[in-house]
């Protein structure tokens, strides 16, 4: 996307001024930005209220330039993958993505804010369970949600490749929602972008649950009471795939990213491997993200990262337990082999997904989980946007960049939500290019 583009989309998405956005606290942080939850000034239109939502906080990246002794070039680079990430947050309409409220720009920091998700994540979710694990029932519809997200995104040309549970948000209404699209990449679409019941709900939060509509249980009787841009040196180019009857898909010709990217313990072997890769990264995500929920661990994981890869390549997953539709989607996903992995039509179509009413999915009212609401929540007068993000990503490498980040961090105890998304001084995120 060139800069008149980018540009051009300012123009369409509204500018947001820290001075009219009440911070109520830090949510948490990564390796490039902050979150922040935030009350905007602005009412909206749905109930008459003032909107609570996630400001990310990113330093500019000419700042982080000087600090990190970074060339022009990797500055540039690092510019267009958060202009990329804006971009395609702003392209989203389903109740299940987050919807883009407004770019910040200030000459210390960038950033743009999104729904707020009180839920939290589903990885602190599954760490409340029996043993830390889901039931079976839960996680087919987490999983269920999931499919539809990821087939949406597929659908734009969107290529997630950071699917893990820590970015599976839980909403108000106990539905789910992706974020932190950071490294996702963008290909030709693979199917045209389905118009299901989303343009009536393109606020995550309103996710088409209308009293008017019929209300519908959950899945089953048992819980009816219950929760990147485009870097340069992204090499895509179209790769004939061989006729494979399991595909659907094999008079197409696909692009490919040759981008190293992804987390350490989710990430697909041909993205190890630099032969290119697809959409097809998704549903091995996916893959490890079904075996996390079931066994509460993920299924490659070594002492170290060279171990973890290792075994990503030639190691299968230990599905311990008798034979079950779950285990044998499980299975099928984490395939070495992108050509031979099962694809989106076969797994909604798998036994494991037999009862789900896939087209009244996202009209269930009841979902396992719904968030306790939240009372009290007022503004911190101590928290500086600008001040704070910089604090957090003090000058300095290695064991001294922890060091500092572990000072910014006492120092603002008391700013941070307990609990949630606690803030990290090790990242587990790779990207090369």
């Amino acid at each position: 996307m060139s800069d008149g583009d980018y540009e051009q989309q300012q123009q369409i998405v509204a500018s947001l001024d820290l001075k009219n956005l009440t911070v109520i606290s830090a949510l948490g942080h990564g390796a490039k930005g902050v979150v922040f939850l935030v009350q905007s000034a602005e009412v909206d239109d749905n109930d008459g209220e003032t909107q609570f939502l996630a400001l990310k906080a990113i330093l500019r990246p000419s700042s982080t330039a000087e600090k990190k002794n970074l060339s022009n070039a990797d500055a540039a680079v690092e510019y267009r993958r958060i202009c990329f990430e804006r971009e395609v947050l702003a392209s989203f309409q389903h109740p299940l993505l987050p919807k883009l409220h407004g770019l910040l720009s200030t000459d210390k920091i960038m950033g743009y804010a999104i729904d707020y998700c009180p839920g939290r994540d589903l990885n602190s979710l599954r760490k409340k369970q029996t043993e830390k694990m889901f039931s079976i029932d839960i996680i087919r519809f987490y999983a269920a949600e999931i499919v539809l997200a990821l087939e949406y995104l597929h659908g734009i040309g969107i290529v997630y490749r950071d699917l893990k549970p820590e970015n599976v948000m839980i909403q108000q209404n106990g539905h789910l929602m992706l974020v932190d699209f950071d490294l996702s990449t963008k290909l030709s679409a693979k199917t045209p972008p389905q118009t299901r019941p989303i343009a009536e709900s393109s606020s995550p939060n309103s996710l088409a649950m209308k009293n008017t509509r019929k209300k519908r249980s959950f899945l089953l009787p048992c819980l009816s009471l219950c929760k990147s841009g485009i870097a340069e040196s992204d090499s895509v180019h179209p790769v004939e795939l061989s006729v494979d009857s399991r595909s659907g898909e094999s008079e197409d010709s696909v692009e490919k990213s040759n981008s190293f990217v992804g987390t350490e313990e989710y990430v697909a072997p041909e993205i190890l491997l630099g032969n290119g890769h697809d959409f097809s990264v998704d549903w091995w995500c996916f893959g490890v993200m079904l075996y996390e929920m079931l066994y509460g661990m993920t299924p490659f994981k070594g002492s170290n990262r060279k171990e973890t890869f290792s075994r990503i390549l030639s190691k299968d997953p230990e599905l311990v337990g008798e034979p079950t539709p779950l285990r044998d989607l499980i299975r099928k996903l984490l395939v070495k082999d992108p050509k031979k992995r099962i694809s989106v039509d076969e797994i909604k179509g798998h036994d494991f997904f037999k009862d789900v009413d896939w087209d009244h999915l996202l009209e269930i009212t009841r979902p396992p989980f719904i968030p306790a609401a939240e009372d009290n929540l007022v503004g911190n007068k101590e928290i500086d946007v600008e001040s704070f993000v910089q604090g957090v990503f003090k000058e300095g490498d290695g064991d001294e960049n922890v060091e500092n980040n572990k000072n910014s961090e006492n120092k603002n105890k008391g700013v941070w939500v307990e609990g949630l998304n606690t803030p990290c001084t090790q990242n587990d995120k790779f990207f090369i290019f």
